[in-house]
């Protein structure tokens, strides 16, 4: 949105500092509420166009206990950690207000001005899609993204420079720019005018009206906050359930060939996942005693626990909730864990939340897209996502949950949750047809593993895990 299309009025300030507390306060009253939102201010600009400043006044107007601000030099994108990584874990929570003054966009600008490895014209136009792309997702869960640049003028930018002390002019060279060169100048203000279409541009020459320019901006964005669409549109076209997630194979595994066979293949899975270059996703999905733990515990059998992280995910505590859902899985993915093993995943959403009920019919339909653009997102930052669903028939469930009743030591596997889940056998089916037929992709397919023998199924495991990093190696 351009100044000139955009007719501004100063406010008498005590007016304006009211009405953005009252809209504060509204939007912390929402928490917990079906109408529950957040909201997100990106900052980036010129500098010396005083966002600092406007951030800092903007405190000064609203109550500064409900107000988030994260502050940050520019960082170098590079190809082991996805552009959202460093920020995820300050989008706010619903009923919040967080300024990013400070974000992935400033990250891309600093990058592609380098002058040793430039982005391509093609790559930067790529990372732009990828971020609209991203920021419509937290829009879709309710969290309103309202981007901001403050600009200014060559000529003022040098009048600026000639006036500050030499300790502030080297704080703003730390940014990695010469402000003084004009050719770099005009390159990020072309940088700029890729990306900001959908930008709220505030000129920064005059500081009292860029200051209420920018509080107004967020008043308006407190204020107008989107209605999100309540419903999914159209008929939902139902994918046809596998056979052999019907009919899991019956046959069992020659106990004599097992124990040799199981050695071979943690050895040499134990030493794919260490020497492979990039992180290594595994996840596990799959009916209630498929032999999740149980296959986990051999792919880790001759890991030390230091290489690998094991995430056990349950249901969402109170605070994950009131986020976007993805949102506690972003968090927990970070470029050190070079070995990531989840038992149960993000695919929740489109399982049991389905199932449920506990997702409504927009939010899980809508999810299949959400969570293939993540998952892309992982896989085209040096990320290896081996997703693995365990399947076994009905009767062999109802005998695994009779021995586990009858065990001392894993009675505590079994609740009445679980046989009550079990009336819902059909429909986790056709989740889970529906989840193969929309996720399973080249960069991150599905590998169905369906046996009642969990010797067989073990070995499977290894074996899927073992093709997926030999075929992306040598691809």
């Amino acid at each position: 949105m351009d100044l000139e299309q955009s007719p501004f009025q100063l406010m008498d300030e005590d007016q304006l500092s009211l009405q953005l507390i009252d809209a504060q306060y509204n939007l912390k009253n929402t928490q917990g509420r079906k109408n529950a939102k957040s909201v997100l201010i990106l900052v980036n600009g010129i500098e010396l166009a005083g966002k600092g400043e406007a951030v800092k006044q903007l405190r000064e107007w609203v109550d500064p206990r409900y107000l988030g601000v994260k502050a940050d030099r520019p960082l170098m994108l590079h190809n082991k950690q996805p552009f959202w990584q460093p920020y995820v874990r300050f989008i706010p929570a619903e009923g919040q207000l967080m300024v990013m003054f400070g974000t992935w966009y400033s990250d891309l600008i600093s990058t592609a001005m380098q002058p040793t490895q430039p982005i391509s014209e093609a790559k930067f136009d790529a990372y732009i899609d990828e971020m609209r792309a991203f920021e419509q997702d937290l829009k879709n869960n309710h969290v309103d993204v309202v981007k901001i640049w403050i600009d200014l003028s060559w000529q003022v930018l040098q009048a600026r420079l000639d006036q500050i002390e030499p300790s502030e002019l080297r704080w703003h060279k730390l940014h990695g720019l010469d402000w003084r060169n004009k050719k770099q100048y005009d390159t990020v203000q072309e940088l700029r005018q890729r990306f900001s279409d959908d930008w709220l541009i505030i000129d920064g020459t005059d500081e009292k009206q860029r200051d209420q320019q920018f509080a107004q901006a967020i008043l308006n964005a407190l204020k107008n906050c989107p209605a999100h669409p309540k419903r999914a549109l159209g008929r939902w076209q139902q994918a046809k359930i596998p056979e052999r997630l019907k009919s899991p194979e019956q046959r069992l595994a020659e106990a004599e060939d097992y124990k040799p066979e199981l050695k071979k293949l943690t050895s040499r899975v134990a030493s794919a996942l260490r020497d492979d270059p990039r992180n290594v996703l595994i996840l596990f999905e799959g009916m209630d005693a498929a032999g999740k733990g149980g296959a986990i515990k051999r792919i880790v059998k001759k890991l030390d626990p230091r290489e690998y992280e094991i995430y056990t995910i349950a249901a969402p505590e109170k605070y994950e909730l009131s986020r976007p859902y993805l949102w506690r899985f972003w968090t927990k993915l970070q470029t050190d864990d070079d070995i990531c093993i989840l038992d149960r995943s993000w695919y929740g959403r489109v399982l049991v939340e389905r199932v449920e009920g506990l997702a409504s019919a927009l939010e899980w339909q809508r999810a299949y897209g959400e969570i293939n653009r993540f998952e892309q997102s992982l896989v085209e930052h040096q990320t290896v996502i081996i997703k693995i669903w365990l399947a076994i028939s009905k009767e062999e469930q109802a005998a695994r949950f009779k021995a586990r009743e009858e065990t001392p030591h894993k009675r505590f596997k079994i609740t009445e949750e679980d046989w009550r889940n079990r009336e819902q056998w059909e429909n986790y089916l056709k989740a889970a047809a529906d989840m193969f037929e929309r996720t399973s992709t080249e960069l991150a397919p599905w590998h169905i593993i369906a046996t009642d023998d969990k010797n067989t199924a073990r070995i499977e495991v290894l074996k899927a895990i073992l093709k997926q990093l030999q075929a992306e190696s040598s691809a």
